[in-house]
């Protein structure tokens, strides 16, 4: 994962740097909004970390010009304002995520990750067993039948697709399905995969319960 950072505090900085590196990532480090401004153009990022207070242009306008190039790389504001209206005007201009210094490294690490998976391009045909998911044209279908599935419904068995055969965590769907500020609990999810099973009876495939570990979508055997 190639993660842009910029921050003018250089030790900030580096210890950032090692901790991302530390986590399997490849990070690029400025220190200006201009630098991050010619960065962002001639470079691909699965992420931008970005400080707001920097100098020559502010990280508010970096994440102005990047929307501007209609560019959809994610961006995750790092700044110690917490005022409301900072982050208001952070998310308005166009960032897709807020964090307020100080922070736990473990929450940036997630945070970044949450964001790269979002923006990570997806077939427009999912299929398994009798089950097909066209994302592109939002239809599903078991065989011949329309399956009726609710935005949330959806949401879920489309990312338990994505991730087929492989165990996903309730938290894992949660941060996958959800836009910034919404809000889905664990025992909501259980709701959600408790219909998608009773939907999914005669498409050949199981939602499996991995005792304390989570979901995992496979065809029956």
């Amino acid at each position: 994962m190639h993660v842009l950072l910029v921050e003018d505090d250089s030790v900030l900085a580096d210890g950032l740097s090692r901790i991302l590196q530390g986590h399997g990532m490849l990070v690029e480090v400025v220190g200006d909004g201009l630098q991050a401004d010619q960065a962002l153009q001639h470079g691909e990022f699965a992420v931008a970390v970005l400080d707001i207070g920097l100098p020559g242009i502010d990280g508010f306008e970096v994440v102005r010009r990047l929307r501007a190039r209609a560019s959809a790389t994610p961006v995750l504001l790092l700044t110690a304002r917490d005022a409301v209206e900072d982050r208001v005007r952070g998310l308005e201009t166009g960032a897709d995520d807020y964090l307020v210094k100080p922070f736990a490294t473990a929450e940036l690490v997630a945070r970044i990750r949450a964001l790269a998976r979002r923006n990570t391009p997806k077939p427009t045909v999912l299929a398994i067993g009798q089950l097909t998911l066209d994302t592109s044209a939002r239809r599903a279908r078991i065989g011949e039948r329309a399956l009726d599935l609710s935005v949330r419904e959806w949401a879920v068995l489309e990312y338990l697709l994505q991730h087929t055969s492989r165990v996903v965590s309730k938290q894992q769907i949660i941060d996958a399905i959800l836009p910034w500020g919404d809000d889905l609990t664990l025992n909501a999810v259980e709701v959600y995969i408790s219909r998608l099973r009773l939907k999914l009876l005669d498409a050949g495939i199981a939602i499996r319960t991995i005792r304390g570990f989570g979901y995992m979508l496979e065809p029956e055997t």
